[in-house]
């Protein structure tokens, strides 16, 4: 009898100790609070790319963070699961950037996760064109095909090294008041992105100077802020959707531009169809090249991380603008 009690309870034991081991196990491979809050890691949620690259650059090693956007997938049309709703709801803190995503937007407001930071808020957004730029000459006339945000302006503000790190400011204190404890190293780390981000912006600035001309055609027309900041004309072939077709007004348009300002390329990108691109370089012999939005990190990207791929694309801009 004894005996066999004691087989029993053995046995029970065993099985208790497997279903907890199995349980743990699943929290632990989990995204979700359960998993981070064992590690002592705050879990972050970022949009895509860019909210993700600021997380861990500021974040470090007190931070677990995942991104809504997987690899190769086009951000602005980003439709959500189920699991990835509840892992939302889950976070600690959640990084994204309104009027990109609207299905993003919208599964965050229902989340109501305290400690969510909207970076569209910690700089200025403006409005931008399919012809945008800071260049006084050359822009067409009564082009209006442009981006029509939920935010009210052009959310492509990380391809401004400017405008990205004053976002990664306000990211750096959200960090610190969502997680005191670890404030001292939250500061640090946003100064020395800061740091790297001042000298991207000084590689353009210096890089981009003197050129033959401060025209780039691009199927994606993701560069207003580059375009601004530098002092560059931004053409758009057609808007915020680079695999939608030019009427043909625009690529006649583009035609008569491309002659005008000597433009040498025509830009696309990583994520989308270089058909357009390649259709009408081919009627005006003009080169094709990418110019990465870097809207998500691809086998494609030049580059493995933020810095690398901007990097990428001002060498590909000097190139095209015949940089001296």
């Amino acid at each position: 009898m004894n005996v066999r009690r004691r087989l029993i309870s053995t046995t029970a034991l065993a099985a208790t100790v497997t279903l907890g081991t199995v349980t743990l196990s699943a929290c632990s491979g989990s995204s979700g609070a359960a998993g981070a809050k064992e590690d002592g890691k705050l879990d972050v949620v970022a949009s895509f790319y860019p909210m993700q690259f600021l997380a861990e650059q500021i974040g470090g090693d007190h931070v677990d963070v995942t991104t809504l956007t997987k690899p190769g997938v086009e951000p602005h049309d980003l439709e959500l699961k189920t699991s990835q709703i509840r892992e939302l709801g889950r976070a600690d803190y959640i990084l994204y950037l309104k009027g990109l995503q609207p299905a993003v937007d919208e599964a965050i407001q229902q989340a109501g996760v305290k400690n969510t930071v909207d970076a569209a808020g910690l700089t200025s957004l403006e409005e931008h064109s399919a012809s945008t730029g800071g260049h006084e000459e050359g822009h067409a006339e009564g082009h209006e095909e442009g981006h029509e945000h939920e935010a009210g302006g052009d959310p492509h503000i990380w391809l401004d090294p400017v405008k990205y790190a004053e976002v990664a400011k306000g990211v750096g204190a959200s960090l610190e008041k969502a997680d005191p404890d670890h404030a001292a190293d939250y500061r640090k780390n946003t100064a020395e992105l800061v740091k790297k981000l001042d000298a991207l912006h000084g590689k353009f600035d210096q890089g981009l100077r003197n050129t033959t001309t401060r025209t780039f055609i691009t199927t994606h027309s993701a560069f207003g802020y580059l375009a601004e900041r530098y002092k560059l004309d931004q053409e758009g072939i057609s808007g915020v959707d680079p695999e939608s077709e030019p009427s043909p007004a625009r690529i006649k348009e583009l035609q008569a531009t491309a002659k005008k300002e000597k433009v040498t390329t025509v830009f696309f990108e990583t994520l989308a169809s270089d058909k357009t691109a390649r259709t009408l370089a081919g009627d005006t012999g003009l080169r094709t090249d990418v110019l990465d939005p870097l809207e998500g990190i691809t086998d494609k990207s030049r580059g493995t991380g933020y810095i690398e791929v901007m990097e990428s694309n001002l060498a590909a801009l000097q190139k095209a603008l015949g940089a001296k």
